[in-house]
Parts: C-alpha cells; structure tokens; sequence
C-alpha cells in the first residue's frame, strides 16, 4: 500500500471517512498517544482516494506507522506505542 502524499511526513497516518464513529475513537486513541510521545499524525480521508477506497473500505479506520500498514477497526495504544517505540 501507498501512503499517500497528502499524508506528508507523519509518521502515523489514520485512513477516515466521515461519519465513522470507530474512525472518531481511533482518532482520538492516536492524538493522546501522539501527544504522549511526541510523534506527529495525520489523517487521509479513504473516499478521496478510489484506490485507497478500493482497498480499505471494509477495514476504516486503517492505521499505518512509517508508512506500514499497523492495524484496522481499533486502535490498542499499548500496541501503538510500542510500534513508535520501535
């Protein structure tokens, strides 16, 4: 999977769309997670993209660490920290 350029240099990039609550929580778990260790985010909305759209639709929120794919639905900040911690 690309990560698309829109999602600049961050280094973890939340796939979204409106009006998914799920995507609300993941966002939310990322920020304080982001905030505790200093790590930049961003989110690329799936819908603006037909290949991404094509690819996650079913699996939004998807969340990627340095460009890899790290996990779908939810958002374990356990899990997160230790993949910026790594």
């Amino acid at each position: 999977m690309r990560v698309p350029e829109a999602a600049g240099r961050a280094r973890v990039v939340v796939l979204t769309r409106q009006g998914c609550h799920l995507c609300e929580v993941a966002e939310q778990t990322v920020a304080a997670v982001a905030a505790e260790t200093g790590d930049t985010w961003t989110t690329v909305d799936v819908d603006a993209d037909p290949e991404l759209k094509a690819r996650y639709t079913d699996e939004v929120p998807v969340t990627f660490v340095d460009g890899r794919q790290h996990d779908f639905w939810r958002v374990d900040p356990a899990r997160l920290r230790a993949a910026l911690g790594a």
